[in-house]
């Protein structure tokens, strides 16, 4: 991930770091990884992935993510399982804090429930 990040301009190295810090800080247990040649924070499956574009940050969710917050969402420009973060403009790290959270959750009951049926 470090080397992912590195490869960017100073200005959305930052970005891209302050990224990772609140992903890190809203799922504490998640691991990092390299995953579709994205940075990724996997838990219990993967969470969520990012990447830095020309004009803006894709932040990768999953749609269930996006379609969680959807409302929260609506201003930004996104696809199924994506929305797209202008680098021109602050990122909304609360509202990505809320989604990394969700998908924490998520992951867990289906991981609980995975459990379940083995036994």
């Amino acid at each position: 991930m470090d080397e992912y990040i590195s490869q960017f301009p100073p200005e959305v190295q930052a970005i891209l770091e302050q990224l990772r810090k609140v992903i890190k800080e809203s799922a504490p247990e998640a691991e990092e990884k390299m995953s579709y040649q994205m940075p990724t924070f996997a838990w219990h499956g993967n969470l969520v992935h990012f990447a830095a574009y020309k004009n803006h940050i894709g932040f990768y969710p999953t749609p269930s993510g996006i379609d969680a917050f959807q409302e929260e969402l609506s201003g930004y420009k996104g696809a199924k399982g994506s929305v797209q973060f202008s680098i021109g403009e602050p990122l909304p790290y609360e509202l990505i804090s809320k989604i990394v959270k969700f998908r924490v959750a998520e992951n867990m009951k289906r991981a609980e429930e995975k459990k379940k049926k083995k036994k």
